[in-house]
């Protein structure tokens, strides 16, 4: 069947269509990935999750390239972003672990718990939105472009969101945060 009548199909919820995709290029997807990563775990990881994200955004998706391009590219951005991530962790970490390392006053760990209760409760209040927006961004690290793509809103709705958000939890935290 050719690309885009497959594509045209998959845009219209036939998973049957979506299998024939799945089938015939995440194998692609994998190596690619692989190649980026040098992580066979990482790689399927990704490669499941630009299959996922494509079923779900089927009805927006406007490749203006070849399926295969399109997938693969995605594949790409996907893995690249992992590293990103990656190199992140790996330079907080040593400023992480100076903070677990040093000594805790007698009051900490109990300042630490009423803190982490407050964090949770001032989330909880947030409205939904906002409240989903923050966690995408704070919790599963997306990027504002990743977090608009996801919920289908703009970029723009995404920055104002957060804004809110974080100015909500300032306003909430704020015995906490003086106290730091």
């Amino acid at each position: 069947m050719e690309e885009g009548e497959l594509l045209r199909r998959v845009q219209a919820g036939d998973e049957r269509a979506y299998e024939t995709v799945f089938r015939g290029w995440y194998p692609a997807l994998v190596r690619v990935a692989t190649a980026l990563l040098h992580d066979q775990d990482a790689a399927e990881e990704v490669a499941q999750d630009v299959m996922v994200q494509f079923w779900q955004r089927r009805h927006v998706i406007e490749t203006g390239m070849p399926l295969k391009a399109y997938l693969l590219r995605a594949v790409r951005n996907r893995a690249l972003n992992h590293l990103r991530h990656l190199r992140v962790r790996r330079e907080a970490e040593p400023e992480v672990a100076a903070t677990y390392e040093a000594p805790l006053g007698a009051d900490q760990p109990i300042v630490a718990s009423e803190l982490a209760d407050a964090i949770k409760v001032a989330v909880a209040e947030l409205s939904p939105r906002c409240r989903e927006v923050f966690e995408l961004s704070r919790v599963d690290g997306l990027k504002y472009a990743e977090i608009a793509e996801a919920l289908e809103i703009s970029e723009k709705t995404v920055e104002a969101q957060m804004g809110k958000a974080l100015k909500i939890l300032r306003e909430r935290l704020a015995p906490w945060l003086s106290q730091a």
